[in-house]
């Protein structure tokens, strides 16, 4: 299991984003985790699944309203990750309103899930292997604070609390 001064997998995510104005798709594209972590501060959540009611009611839109607190802690972005598909993540970003606030990363196969040791087994309920729901602050790809919830929570990975933790 990923914890503070490991490096982030290196993996790559998908991310789909729309050309404003005449509703075209541009992607998936690819974002690979090294290269994009390189030389930033990145505030990353992770949850089971985009459209479910926890994660759509309360984990995505606690970063979407501190969006601005987490640029003047010195976040440079912040990161959705869940083990979804780049169409399904735009779809919700669309849907949460996330804006130029909150990337919307797929993983699809749960790849980076697996590489983080932050899987959980959701089979019995129709869902697969998704990921478990944390949050981690990464400086320039190192792990330098992380939030692990227990299954069924939401407790520790929220806005409220990896804020506090950028703010140092």
């Amino acid at each position: 299991m990923i914890k503070v001064g490991d490096l982030l997998p290196n993996v790559t995510l998908q991310e789909y984003s729309e050309v404003e104005g005449n509703g075209c798709s541009i992607g998936p594209n690819p974002v690979k985790v090294a290269e994009a972590t390189a030389g930033k501060t990145i505030a990353v959540f992770a949850l089971p699944g985009a459209f479910t009611p926890t994660c759509s009611a309360k984990h995505v839109p606690g970063f979407v309203e501190k969006a601005d607190e987490f640029k003047k802690a010195g976040v440079d972005e912040i990161w959705c990750v869940s083990v979804n598909d780049a169409f399904v993540m735009g779809a919700w970003a669309r849907e949460q309103k996330t804006g130029n606030k909150v990337r919307m990363l797929g993983d699809g196969s749960a790849e980076f899930a697996k590489a983080t040791g932050l899987t959980m087994d959701l089979s019995t309920r129709g869902m697969g292997i998704r990921s478990a729901r944390y949050s981690m602050l990464v400086k320039d790809g190192k792990v330098s604070a992380v939030n692990i919830e227990a299954p069924g929570k939401f407790e520790v990975s929220d806005a409220d609390t990896l804020l506090a933790q950028a703010r140092g």
